[in-house]
């Protein structure tokens, strides 16, 4: 397909609104958003198409382009700062994000899989994912994820016993090597203010991943997953640790009111 303007909800999209999200589109604008988050309720304004499919009926694979207009309702914790002597902090909170992915984690249906995911990906503080060494555990990121692979597996073992490493010793740097070996993560910080409008552009390709932000190319990761995977965008209240220290945890952020639009959104097969 190849949508340029997407006011009207186009009935391939699946609308997922949990706990108060809300997906509206009017005029030449689609807007994901909520009016407030508590901290003990997961809140998710979103649109995808992966809801009901199969991973081998997932509908992208390379070569593909996406270019999405977008703006959010704040912008990421890395353009003001991440503490705040505010009520609510002048960041957005939570994840927020467009791009492809495989859904690996279904609560509903007790579905695993390893992860694969090529986006523009927010996370806030408390966040830490941390994938690759050197890279802060959240912020604005274009943001590579390929863990269905060989590679992967084999890089398993060796990756247990550094965090174990890390644990007593306080030493990360080995396992932070490890685990982007694990997770096949790439991914590098948008310097872009996601609180005005700009355009995201994506070029899937076999060989590699290019990422764009208004016309410049500010990530390029090679050998990509080769799918296939689903579009998904949306704005949510969740946090998540992820460390070579072995932590891991998640849960929701109390917010006030957020929202992501999108103007304009292209998936082109190339």
């Amino acid at each position: 397909m190849s949508d340029t303007v997407i006011g009207e909800i186009d009935p391939r999209w699946t609308i997922r609104s949990i706990n108060g999200g809300v997906v509206t589109g009017h005029a030449s604008l689609l807007r994901m958003s909520f009016a407030e988050a508590v901290a003990d309720k997961y809140v998710d304004a979103e649109i995808n198409d992966l809801a009901g499919r199969r991973p081998s009926g997932y509908p992208w694979r390379p070569p593909v382009r996406m270019v999405a207009r977008a703006r959010a309702s704040h912008p990421a914790a890395s353009v003001t700062g991440a503490a705040s002597a505010q009520s609510e902090p002048p960041y957005l909170l939570g994840t927020a994000g467009f791009g492809f992915w495989n859904e690996p984690f279904v609560l509903a249906r007790r579905v695993w899989r390893l992860p694969e995911a090529i986006w523009f990906l927010y996370t806030s503080p408390p966040t830490q994912l941390c994938l690759v060494p050197d890279v802060p555990g959240n912020g604005w990121k274009a943001q590579v994820v390929h863990s269905h692979r060989v590679g992967a597996i084999l890089a398993g073992m060796p990756a247990l016993a550094t965090i174990a490493w890390a644990r007593v010793s306080g030493d990360q740097r080995p396992a932070a090597r490890w685990v982007q070996r694990v997770s096949g993560a790439h991914e590098t910080l948008i310097d872009a203010d996601m609180a005005q409008w700009h355009e995201y552009r994506l070029d899937w390709l076999s060989e590699a991943a290019t990422f764009f932000v208004d016309g410049t190319a500010v990530c390029r990761v090679a050998h990509p997953p080769a799918g296939p995977l689903g579009f998904v965008a949306w704005v949510d209240n969740q946090y998540i640790v992820v460390t070579p220290r072995g932590q891991f945890r998640s849960g929701v952020l109390a917010t006030g009111e957020q929202w992501l639009e999108l103007d304009a959104l292209a998936i082109t097969p190339l």
